[in-house]
């Protein structure tokens, strides 16, 4: 193995919703299947399950800051606010992984809040191939149907690349510009690409397998 990383999952749930209406990272999850209501919410689900394979987690609040702190001191996670949610999803990418290192963990498994959390076997699978890592390669990116997703594991390479650009950077132009150092693996997975922005987009979640 070339790489035996201190993990540390960071959740993005700054965000505002406005498109939901409410507040995404609070949405009832299992999305109330055959009337079943199982008291998780997507942020709670998220923290579950990533804290089985890190050494702790990280929730990057925005003003939702009170609403989602008791929700993510209950699963044992920390919460950071960014200080200017209004710059975007990149300001707060970067709150989450200064925290990574403020923390001294070298590593970061990232994820966004507004979607299922992703199977334990697609973590696991995540987290074996980063610890096979060459050299010079610095992230995994899952992979399902020819598009990537999420979560991304990060190495202290990555991590330091999208601390020094620039708040306009996009992480994605940061990741394409760095193809060559990245590994994308095929997942069995279809939560690692969904993106639930609208009602009509989590009511859409039911139909989903399992």
């Amino acid at each position: 193995m070339t790489r035996a990383p201190s993990l540390c999952a960071v959740i993005l749930a700054g965000g505002d919703s406005t498109r939901m209406g409410t507040d995404k990272a609070l949405l009832p999850w299992p999305n109330n299947r055959a009337g079943q209501v199982s008291g998780q919410t997507f942020l709670s689900a998220a923290i579950q399950v990533l804290s089985l394979f890190n050494d702790m987690v990280i929730v990057v609040a925005g003003k939702n800051e009170a609403n989602l702190t008791p929700v993510a001191y209950a699963g044992g996670a920390v919460v950071v606010r960014n200080p200017a949610p209004e710059r975007g999803q990149f300001s707060s990418l970067q709150v989450g992984l200064q925290e990574v290192l403020n923390h001294g963990r070298d590593a970061a498994m990232v994820t966004l809040v507004d979607r299922p959390p992703p199977k334990p076997a697609t973590l696991d699978a995540l987290r074996s191939a980063f610890a096979e890592l060459r050299a010079d390669q610095w992230a995994v990116v899952p992979d399902y149907g020819g598009k990537h997703g999420h979560p991304v594991l990060l190495g202290r390479e990555m991590i330091e690349l999208f601390l020094k650009a620039p708040a306009t950077a996009s992480a994605r132009d940061i990741e394409h510009q760095n193809r060559q150092h990245i590994l994308y693996l095929a997942v069995d997975d279809p939560a690692v690409t969904l993106n639930v922005n609208t009602p009509e987009d989590y009511a859409a979640l039911s139909t989903l397998p399992g």
